[in-house]
């Protein structure tokens, strides 16, 4: 009876140790995916959503028919990210928002380029421009800090009195009201020089994934009566604990040239693109800019949305080809601006 007991106590012992060992697996694999997709998820239960995906939220109801369109109709925002970032990223995206290349755009407030974009919102009223909250500062030589004083902020600046590198490290040291205020400032930056922000979103989506710190993202655009950007991946956090808020437009159809397309494939990207838009709301984002000696040095050993590729975005929104693309597929162009008013 007694060596019947040990047995089975032994048998139990080997299973929870299989049990453990299985579980510790199985958070490594998890978390392992995460690092090497450069995701910065560090949560249990925020991992466990974004690896289901089960999306509990409903769309906004009836967007297309309050824009003026059908709900069958094909809707998409071209937009122009890190606006301000430099001379040549604004000259290529002025240029594309005014000949209507592209037909919205965002601005990264704390670089050294903004002064020229508040010139030009003043002299283009109409031209639909929001805000790239920016927290992370990626490039080699070319680093910026916060709106605020890195004493008022020291969990966003690092050693060097500036931004994270990447979103890895803005999500493991970042508190949240520290955050807001620079949010915040930004937003508040915006206004005095002569921008009017219709719509906030991420640089880099570094405020997407930490579900603390998304809240204070969208708390942010609630506040100041903003259309805030998900990606439908990122809607994963809205559950009946985390009610989707009313100003969040959860972009279903998302797009953006990723690392890996090469050079001579953009065009059969983007074409790709305009000929498999779904009936709804889509967002196609590009990163626009003049391959020049100054963006040549800003993104130097960063060949990802460096120079050539800013280049190349370019000379693909302007083309003949993709502008004939749109007619095509009979593609509606939306702005931000315009779905602003819808919720406000």
């Amino acid at each position: 009876m007694i060596l019947t007991s040990l047995k089975i106590k032994k048998v139990i012992i080997k299973l929870l140790m299989l049990f453990f060992i299985s579980i510790s697996l199985l958070l490594l694999l998890t978390f392992g995916y995460f690092e090497y997709k450069e995701i910065p998820i560090y949560n249990l239960k925020v991992a466990a959503k974004f690896i289901s995906g089960k999306m509990n939220y409903k769309p906004y109801e009836g967007l297309a028919e309050k824009l003026g369109y059908l709900k069958s109709d094909k809707l998409l925002i071209i937009h122009a990210d890190d606006i301000g970032l430099s001379n040549s990223v604004n000259q290529a995206s002025f240029k594309a928002l005014q000949n209507g290349y592209v037909n919205s755009g965002s601005i990264m407030m704390p670089c050294d380029y903004i002064s020229d974009v508040g010139q030009f919102a003043t002299k283009n009223p109409s031209i639909d421009l929001g805000l790239h909250l920016t927290v992370t500062s990626e490039w080699k030589d070319y680093k910026w800090d916060g709106i605020l004083s890195p004493n008022e902020t020291p969990s966003l600046i690092n050693e060097n009195g500036e931004f994270s590198k990447n979103s890895k490290q803005f999500v493991l040291n970042a508190k949240p009201s520290e955050l807001k205020k620079e949010l915040q400032a930004q937003i508040d930056l915006s206004r005095s020089i002569g921008i009017n922000p219709t719509h906030l979103d991420s640089h880099e989506g570094a405020l997407f994934f930490d579900e603390n710190l998304f809240k204070v993202y969208l708390e942010v655009g609630e506040k100041n009566k903003l259309p805030v950007f998900v990606p439908k991946m990122v809607a994963v956090h809205f559950d009946e604990n985390f009610p989707k808020p009313k100003n969040v437009i959860v972009i279903e159809n998302f797009y953006m040239a990723q690392k890996g397309i090469e050079f001579n494939e953009w065009e059969a990207f983007y074409l790709d693109v305009l000929n498999n838009i779904k009936p709804g709301l889509s967002q196609l984002v590009v990163h626009l800019g003049f391959d020049t000696p100054e963006m040549k040095s800003i993104s130097i050993d960063h060949p990802n949305y460096g120079s050539k590729w800013r280049s190349l975005d370019y000379d693909i929104v302007s083309s003949d080809q993709f502008q004939n693309g749109l007619i095509k597929n009979n593609i509606k162009l939306i702005t931000w601006k315009e779905i602003q008013k819808v919720l406000y």
